[in-house]
């Protein structure tokens, strides 16, 4: 997963002068002088589905009260450690069951820079993945995840609620989906998708380089890509992508794919335009809505840094996650000729469905709303430059 708080802008290019000739003011805007309050509120209608709304702040380094400061205190010197070595004690163990389950099989290789474990049969299969829903699930209950609403629409608009421990396959009975379309909140999607349908993901090629979580994402059958790539490389990535769906459409044996059309993360009340490449295969697809109810911590990662994020959301007694799984996406005959109205009408019946606000803005306008934030734009030009 990317992280869009870092290089927000090139390093070869050269900051624009304010348009007042003055010299750029390096502070971060949201503790500058110059910005009024009309100007963070149109600064935050504009990129509405990037801003926080919690007690932290949207940097979360908001002035907090005396009492949020006392639970947060107490859970950095008590919960933190012990959720800090239990995770990575989970992390370690299935890192070692992938590599024991691992040992003298060749993974599948798919071009030069594409290859995976998760093509594998028999019994090594079988362990890595029982082993990964479940420790994926512990890990969830690790960061304060300790019940997650499920529940799964009918075709015909019956609701019914589940509980958690119910498969997900058990409303893929007639048929089973090429791939699972999701919105992106946080990083915690992940994790809940893995401990339900263990499905393999788009992560950056760098990914497969990181100890233990490299090793990991190959067993997941992740396909690795060169982010901001718009090489012919790039092309190639999408038409694996488009293969893998298509196989987990037609063969039940193989690993189903997760993709998140936004491209990004947002504050969870909003879904942004979808990208086509989940959509070129014409399979059908299985639409799942997350939501984070909060009190005090939006679990959405917006607007810090990782380790920030990681920090807070470790030091809440309990997080709260929903699940929305909606029926199997059938293309018309007009959507499968037309990627883009396919993509649309999906994020549509997600929106609607999950209760979402549709936004147009996209990972450019993120990196504006975040470079502002910074202090990195000026502001006139942030709130004033026309629309694309």
């Amino acid at each position: 997963m990317e992280s869009e708080l870092k290089d927000l802008a090139p390093k070869d290019q050269k900051p624009e002068p304010p348009l007042d000739g003055s010299e750029k003011d390096e502070r971060p805007l949201l503790k500058s002088d110059s910005m009024t309050a009309e100007d963070l509120a149109e600064l935050e209608k504009k990129f509405a589905a990037y801003v926080r709304s919690d007690v932290y702040g949207r940097m979360g380094r908001g002035e907090l009260p005396l009492v949020e400061k006392f639970l947060l205190g107490f859970a950095f010197v008590t919960v933190l450690p012990v959720r800090v070595v239990v995770g990575i004690a989970i992390l370690v163990l299935y890192y070692l069951i992938c590599r024991f389950c691992t040992l003298f099989s060749a993974p599948n290789r798919d071009g030069d820079d594409q290859e995976d474990y998760a093509h594998m049969g028999g019994w090594r299969r079988a362990v890595i993945v029982v082993c990964g829903k479940f420790l994926s699930r512990a890990m969830l209950f690790t960061l304060g995840f300790y019940w997650i609403s499920v529940e799964h629409r009918s075709p015909y608009g019956e609701e019914g609620s589940e509980s958690e421990n119910e498969d997900e396959e058990q409303s893929e009975e007639l048929e089973r989906p090429g791939a699972i379309i999701s919105n992106h909140v946080s990083y915690l999607d992940i994790l809940y998708h893995m401990s339900s349908s263990f499905p393999s993901f788009v992560a950056k090629r760098s990914v497969a380089k990181i100890p233990l979580v490299g090793l990991i994402s190959k067993c997941l059958g992740c396909v690795y890509v060169q982010r901001e790539s718009k090489t012919s490389d790039f092309k190639g990535v999408a038409g694996v992508v488009t293969e893998r769906v298509v196989e987990a459409y037609q063969n039940s044996s193989a690993p189903r794919m997760m993709l998140f059309p936004e491209g990004t993360t947002t504050n969870g009340d909003y879904l942004l335009p979808f990208k086509t490449g989940a959509f070129l295969s014409k399979a059908p697809v299985l639409p799942v809505i997350l939501r984070y109810p909060f009190k005090r911590f939006g679990p959405a990662w917006e607007s810090m840094s990782g380790v920030r994020h990681v920090i807070l959301l470790l030091c809440q007694f309990v997080n709260f996650m929903e699940v929305i799984t909606l029926p199997i996406y059938h293309p018309s005959e007009q959507e499968k000729e037309d990627p883009k109205l396919y993509a649309n009408n999906v994020r549509k019946l997600m929106a609607s469905e999950g209760n979402l606000i549709m936004s147009d803005i996209g990972l450019a306008e993120k990196r504006i709303y975040h470079s502002a934030l910074n202090g990195n734009n000026n502001v006139a030009r942030v709130l004033h430059q026309k629309e694309e």
